[in-house]
C-alpha cells in the first residue's frame, strides 16, 4: 500500500484525506479523512472574500496528520474554481481573494464584451457565460501591472513548493484558455488589455510538481523528499476521474454546492448552438473534454437550512427530506440558475417569491429545490446528448448530493433512464488515483482508474419510475 495526502478544498469545507492505494494487481483502495475544516466567504464592508490565509493554516494541519500516520509518496491539491490570488513581483500575496459570489464583476460583464463579444470568446474559449468567470474578475481588478494571478489550488501550491503554474484543468475556466489547443489565448489576451507576465506557465494533471520546500516539510514533520503533483485541480475534473462508469457512454452529475451535468468528450463543442445552449467545455483530465452545464445545485438546500437555523427554526435536513418525500408529485418549481438565487441571504424567500409558494413551509420548500434541482439536471443531460452527439445510457450522480436519495431518485425519474449514486467522495478518488498513476503504482488510462472507483466504491442504482 502506498499513501497519498489528498487536499479537497469545497466552498463551504475543506478536508485532507489520507489515500491507501494498492498495486496494479490489487484492487485495494482506503481514504481516510485526517483533518476536515470549514470554509465559506467572509463578508467585509467592501466585499466577500475567501480566508485562504485560514485555510493554508488548516491544509497544513492536516497533513502534518497525514504524515504522522503514513510515510507519504505524495500530496496534490484540487478546489473550486474561477476564484485566485495576485501575487507581486517578490511572490508575495496581495490582500485575500475575493469570493465568486462577490457582486464586483457586474459593473465590469458590458466592458469585457465591447472588447471581446461573446460569440468570439466563445469561439476561443467553449466556456459557458458565468458572471463570476475569472476573466469578469480581472476585469474588475484596479491594478494588474506587476501582478501574477494564481488560482487557489496553484496558490496554495505554490506556498508549498515555490513554483508558480496554471494547472490545465483550473485554468480552463478562466475563460482565457483556448479550448482547442490547452494554452492561454495570446489573442484573447491582449485583446482584454490583460498586461504581460500575468499568467503562469499552464501545465497538464499528473505530473510532478515539485518537492515541498524546506520549511513546509520542517513545519509538518517529513524529514524526506514529498513531492507535490497535480492533478484534475478542478475539483469537477477530480470528480470526473471518480465516476465509476464501466463504458464510455455516460453522463455525470458532480453534485454539491453546484451541480456540473454533462458528459465527457474528446473535443470540444463550439458551435453557435452549444453557446445559446450555455454549455461549456472545461480541459479534464488526460486530455478529455467535460462538456458540461452549470447547475445552481445544493447550494439552494445548505442556504435555505442556513437561513432557519438563523431564525432558530432548528430544521432537521433528515426529518425535512422525508417530510419532502411524501408531498405529490407536480408541484411548484423554480429555475434553480436564476441569478436571484447566487448571493447569500434569505434562500427560503426568494424560493416561495419564485414559486409563488403561498406556504413556504420547510418541506414545501424542499420539495420545490429537489424538484427543479431535478428537472434542470434532465434538461442538461438532454442537452448535452443533443449538442454533442455523444449517448448518456446512464447517469452517475457522485458527490455529497449522492447521499441525498429523494434527489437521486427525482433525478432518475426526470432523466428516464437509470441514476447510479456514488461514490460520495469521487473527487478525493481521483486526486488520489491520479497520484498513484502519476508516481508508477497505478497504470492505465482513465477506464482502468474507474475500474479501481467501482470496485472500492458501494453504489446505489435508481430506477426511473
Amino acid at each position: 500500500m502506498t499513501a497519498f495526502a489528498a487536499v479537497d478544498l469545497g466552498a463551504s469545507s475543506g478536508r485532507v484525506m489520507l489515500g491507501r492505494v494498492g498495486p496494479d494487481h490489487s484492487d485495494h483502495i482506503e481514504l481516510t479523512e485526517v483533518h476536515r475544516f470549514r470554509n465559506g466567504g467572509v463578508r467585509l464592508p467592501d466585499g466577500l472574500y475567501w480566508d485562504v490565509l485560514g485555510l493554508y493554516t488548516d491544509v497544513l494541519t492536516g497533513l502534518r496528520a497525514a504524515a504522522r500516520e503514513e510515510h507519504l509518496a505524495g500530496v496534490a491539491v484540487d478546489s473550486w474554481a474561477v476564484d485566485y490570488g495576485l501575487l507581486d513581483a517578490r511572490g508575495t500575496l496581495q490582500g485575500n481573494p475575493r469570493h465568486y459570489r462577490d457582486p464586483r464583476t457586474d459593473a465590469v460583464i458590458d466592458d469585457v464584451h465591447a472588447k471581446v463579444d461573446r460569440a468570439r470568446l466563445y469561439g476561443v474559449t467553449g466556456l459557458q457565460f458565468l458572471p463570476f468567470n475569472t476573466l469578469y474578475q480581472l476585469a474588475a481588478e484596479p491594478a494588474l501591472d506587476g501582478r501574477r494571478a494564481l488560482l487557489v489550488p496553484d496558490l496554495l501550491g505554490y506556498w508549498l513548493t515555490g513554483r508558480q503554474v496554471a494547472e490545465e484543468t483550473n485554468a480552463s475556466t478562466t475563460g482565457l484558455l483556448d479550448a482547442r489547443t490547452g494554452g492561454w489565448s495570446t489573442p484573447l489576451v491582449e485583446a482584454l488589455g490583460l498586461p504581460p507576465g500575468l499568467l503562469p506557465d499552464v501545465i497538464a494533471a499528473g505530473a510532478v510538481l515539485a518537492p515541498l520546500t524546506a520549511e513546509v516539510s520542517a513545519d509538518i514533520g517529513v524529514d524526506y523528499a514529498l513531492p507535490v503533483t497535480t492533478v484534475g485541480s478542478h475539483d469537477t475534473a477530480s470528480a470526473v476521474v471518480g465516476v465509476p462508469a464501466d463504458n464510455p457512454r455516460f453522463g455525470y452529475i458532480s453534485c454539491g454546492t453546484w451541480g456540473l451535468v454533462g458528459v465527457e468528450l474528446d473535443a470540444p463543442v463550439l458551435t453557435e448552438d452549444s453557446r445559446k445552449a450555455n454549455f461549456t467545455n472545461e480541459r479534464g483530465v488526460d486530455g478529455t473534454i467535460r462538456y458540461l452545464r452549470n447547475v445552481m445545485g445544493l447550494w439552494l438546500l445548505s442556504e435555505s437550512m442556513r437561513t432557519w437555523d438563523l431564525r432558530g427554526r432548528g430544521v432537521d435536513l433528515g426529518d425535512v427530506l422525508a417530510a419532502a418525500a411524501v408531498l405529490p408529485a407536480g408541484g411548484p418549481r423554480v429555475d434553480p440558475n436564476d441569478p436571484v438565487f447566487l448571493p447569500p441571504g434569505d434562500m427560503p424567500e426568494r424560493i416561495a417569491a419564485a414559486a409563488g409558494l403561498r406556504d413556504p413551509e420547510p418541506a414545501v420548500v424542499v420539495r420545490c429545490i429537489l424538484d427543479s434541482l431535478a428537472v434542470a439536471f434532465a434538461e442538461a443531460v438532454s442537452d448535452a446528448e443533443r449538442l454533442s452527439g455523444q449517448p448518456a445510457e446512464v447517469v452517475h450522480l457522485v458527490g455529497g448530493g449522492s447521499q441525498n436519495a429523494l434527489l437521486c431518485q427525482l433525478t432518475a425519474d426526470a432523466v428516464g433512464r437509470p441514476v447510479v449514486a456514488g461514490p460520495v467522495e469521487a473527487t478525493a478518488l481521483g486526486n488520489v488515483l491520479v497520484q498513484a498513476r502519476t508516481h508508477g503504482v497505478l497504470s492505465g488510462g482513465l477506464a482502468a482508474l474507474r475500474g479501481r472507483v467501482r470496485a472500492a466504491s458501494h453504489l446505489h442504482r435508481y430506477e426511473p419510475r
